[in-house]
């Protein structure tokens, strides 16, 4: 298979994670402000869902937020709020007529009154939905998730075991991402899915978010459909 064709059907990931890595320089490249970029940012992120809808593809988990952004600029934090908020209010519906769940997993007690309630409504509308699994990832952290999900097993007097403490995982309902991948040129993980991701195929491309469209996602599915998923196995042993 060439490296520009897109992946075959039995060879499409039934679930990919992104870290969305980029907006800012690439807000900044233009000389324009960093927040002009998230919007820029946003809108891919829906355009993103829509063609793994179409492909098939049964899961996507997008990293909109970490526990550690917290720390950028004030100014920054509270745009990337609102637009969380306004997003929210104003894909929801398009989401539920296209088939799609919503599920926003992470830390949400972190946001304000209003906010939770905006994805608690969006949730509830998208909830019967049986296309297209879509996670958002905001004040999530890998490290928050397996110790949220370590409180919850040990609560339920459940035995200690990776089966029932990946139940509790904020995407315990979803397979493990067979895919994952980050844009923007940085090759690292950034607390992202530190548990879900042990076995996931990792693939780094140098496009900035906003500029991560539909072929460079065939790049990555492509490249994804050359590789051998061994899980600790021989060659030979997945062959035969």
């Amino acid at each position: 298979m060439s490296s520009n064709q897109p992946a075959t059907a039995d060879k499409l990931p039934q679930h990919i994670a992104i870290i969305m890595d980029g907006n800012g320089r690439w807000a900044q490249a233009r000389g324009k402000k960093r927040v002009f970029g998230h919007k820029a940012g946003m809108e891919r992120a829906r355009e993103m869902a829509e063609i793994c809808g179409e492909l098939g593809v049964k899961y996507l988990t997008l990293f909109a937020f970490s526990s550690e952004n917290w720390n950028r600029p004030a100014d920054e934090v509270s745009f990337l709020m609102e637009l969380f908020a306004t997003s929210l209010k104003n894909e929801s519906k398009k989401l539920h007529k296209n088939n799609v769940q919503l599920k926003v997993i992470g830390d949400k007690a972190g946001f304000d009154k209003g906010l939770q309630k905006a994805i608690d409504k969006a949730e509830a509308l998208t909830a019967d939905n049986d296309g297209l699994t879509l996670y958002i990832a905001a004040n999530y952290g890998g490290r928050w998730d397996i110790l949220q999900a370590s409180q919850k097993l040990l609560k339920s007097n459940e035995q200690i075991t990776e089966a029932n403490l990946s139940q509790y995982l904020a995407t315990g309902d979803a397979p493990d991402p067979d895919l994952l991948i980050r844009t923007g040129g940085e090759k690292r993980i950034s607390n992202f899915l530190l548990w879900q991701a042990a076995y996931s195929e990792l693939y780094f491309s140098d496009a900035l978010w906003p500029d991560f469209d539909s072929e460079h996602l065939k790049l990555a599915l492509a490249d994804y459909a050359q590789r051998q998923r061994r899980f600790g196995k021989t060659g030979e042993q997945v062959t035969g």
